[in-house]
């Protein structure tokens, strides 16, 4: 690797990371939330669609699931796994935005009566409103990296999921390869922040994706924190080049793997 390319490589100790406090991430959130779902479409080339669709496929439903979508937001991945021919019986999303809740509410009066088994309630990934062993499976799209303690929340799924419950992350990632990766950072800290801005009209929203991005663990670090949260079994699956990474986990299995 040359040094030109060395010198795209996030360096944690001369990167900040982006502040997390749930106020101040909840309070972005309620700013954007009526231009995020466009957002996120024209972004991602409309790839969060089929992002989504491959995670609720790793979920292997059978119709009798209860399952949480952990920050929620829009309840775009809680609608997804309540539709398609493999779906579960019950889908309970969280998040702390209410406004993108209140979107959310609408998405689902708009899609009954087909996603009347969708709930939504206002809460703490940190300190999930659930009893333990309650759910079958817990899915998070893109939400991880915006929780302020990360590992909290990873134990706080496995309390509420039932032995043998699987877990599927959804998080962004930087490619391996050096060319995409010159790109894609180039595209994250130039052009998206710009994009989002604009659309957004939010002075710093869409400077904090890519620092939220570039902070996060990397794939083989975030296994590890899920391991030590209680799940066995982790799989890291890179989707579109590594751009984004599918993690599948198994509460209480014993084998690892990272792929």
């Amino acid at each position: 690797m040359s040094p030109a390319d060395q010198s795209l490589i996030p360096n944690p100790q001369s990167r900040v990371p982006p502040a997390k406090e749930a106020s101040r991430i909840a309070g972005m959130f309620d700013a954007i939330a009526d231009r995020y779902d466009f957002l996120n479409h024209l972004l991602s080339a409309g790839l969060d669609r089929q992002w989504r669709r491959r995670a609720v496929d790793a979920l292997q439903l059978t119709g009798r699931e209860t399952v949480l979508d952990l920050c929620t937001g829009t309840a775009d991945l809680a609608l997804a796994a309540i539709s398609g021919s493999r779906r579960a019986r019950r889908v309970i999303g969280i998040d702390f935005s209410a406004a993108m809740l209140q979107i959310g509410h609408a998405k689902i009066a708009a899609h009954e009566p087909a996603a009347a088994g969708v709930d939504l309630i206002r809460g703490d990934a940190v300190r999930i409103p659930l009893g333990d062993a309650v759910v079958d499976a817990t899915t998070i799209g893109f939400g991880i990296r915006n929780v302020e303690q990360p590992g909290a929340a990873c134990r706080e799924i496995a309390r509420v999921l039932r032995p043998g419950g699987t877990l599927v992350i959804l998080e962004f990632s930087l490619p391996r390869s050096a060319a995409l990766r010159n790109f894609y950072l180039w595209y994250f800290r130039n052009a998206l922040p710009r994009i989002g801005r604009v659309i957004s009209k939010h002075p710093s929203a869409y400077n904090y994706l890519p620092e939220s991005v570039e902070a996060f663990p990397s794939p083989e670090e975030f296994s590890q924190q899920l391991r030590e949260a209680g799940f066995g079994t982790v799989r890291a699956v890179p989707l579109t080049f590594g751009v984004v990474y599918m993690f599948v986990a198994v509460k209480g299995a014993r084998s690892d793997r990272v792929l």
